[in-house]
């Protein structure tokens, strides 16, 4: 059986989809890294969208991050209204981005478990564990 999905579930990944595509071929700033979009969350109302992105290969370079940023920030609009050209909906929301922090968070804990195992590796396991 399919999952049921919300209306703005659909929207959200319709407007992904969409976004990417304008994004990698209208927005022609230097400033901007390489962005990939992880998600997006439409609102119940429909007015705002929380998109969320991640900065290729600059997920340690914070003034990249903010530039890329600022840069989704001040085409906001003009995305909007592109979106609102390639998606019939009555109102296309709000974009506001915010850089996912879940991919930096998950390098991190992939490297510290990494690190675990191998000083386990070095440690002899102990020939009395377990005995009692």
């Amino acid at each position: 059986m399919a999952k049921e999905y919300s209306r703005t579930q659909r929207i959200g990944d319709q407007m992904q989809r969409e976004l990417a595509q304008l994004i990698q071929r209208e927005i022609k700033d230097p400033r901007l890294g390489l962005v990939t979009l992880t998600g997006i969350e439409v609102s119940r109302d429909l007015a705002h969208a929380k998109v969320f992105f991640t900065v290729m290969g600059q997920d340690d370079d914070e003034q990249k991050i903010a530039e890329s940023q600022a840069v989704l920030k001040d085409a906001a609009g003009y995305l909007r209204m592109l979106l609102g050209r390639a998606i019939k909906l009555r109102t296309i929301p709000q974009l506001h981005f915010l850089y996912d922090e879940s991919v930096r968070r998950g390098a991190l804990l992939s490297v510290l478990i990494e690190r675990a195992v191998a000083e386990d590796r070095q440690h002899p396991s102990d020939p009395d564990a377990g005995k009692e």
